[in-house]
């Protein structure tokens, strides 16, 4: 099986939700500023790794572990399940794939940390946030985890998109 956690830029809530599922951060604490900024890939990327999947590792089911950044783009995961799908039917492709997406985690703090750090260039203000954020957000990231997990495990569905709100699937 084959995780690919997905936010907007690739490189704050999705590389955090990612270190969750591979046991690199713990799911019992709030992680410390120091390991949550050695996480892989945190605060990293830029606009120009839109679209990149990333792979993070195999956790210890022997699963894949990625990630991807999809911009504002609201048909990237749409368009990439039905991508999937078709090489599962058409082309036999036998891995199933589970798409997560990690966003509903990110708090405001995260928001504008990602603003000021990835976008304007101005870590000394967005750096703190970005940590504020993940520390305010941490609980709901190993929840959302856990729950892809889960979730994976109770489909035979070859391809998922998990949207991570109530209302979708």
């Amino acid at each position: 099986m084959i995780y690919l956690y997905n936010c907007y830029g690739g490189t704050h809530s999705s590389s955090i939700a990612s270190a969750v599922h591979l046991n690199k951060l713990p799911k019992d604490r709030i992680p410390t500023k120091e390991e949550i900024l050695n996480v892989d890939y945190f605060n990293t990327l830029t606009t120009k790794d839109f679209g990149r999947i990333i792979f993070r590792g195999i956790d210890e089911d022997g699963n894949k572990v990625y990630t991807v950044g999809r911009g504002s783009s609201k048909v990237l995961l749409p368009c990439m399940g039905n991508l999937l799908r078709l090489a599962h039917d058409e082309m036999g492709l036998n891995q199933r794939i589970i798409l997560s997406n990690t966003s509903p985690t990110v708090p405001f703090a995260m928001t504008m940390g990602g603003l000021f750090s990835r976008r304007m260039g101005i870590d000394f203000l967005g750096v703190p946030l970005l940590v504020k954020g993940v520390k305010q957000s941490y609980a709901k990231v190993v929840e959302l985890v856990e729950k892809t997990r889960k979730k994976a495990q109770e489909s035979n569905d070859p391809i998922m998109i998990i949207y991570n709100k109530d209302s979708e699937h």
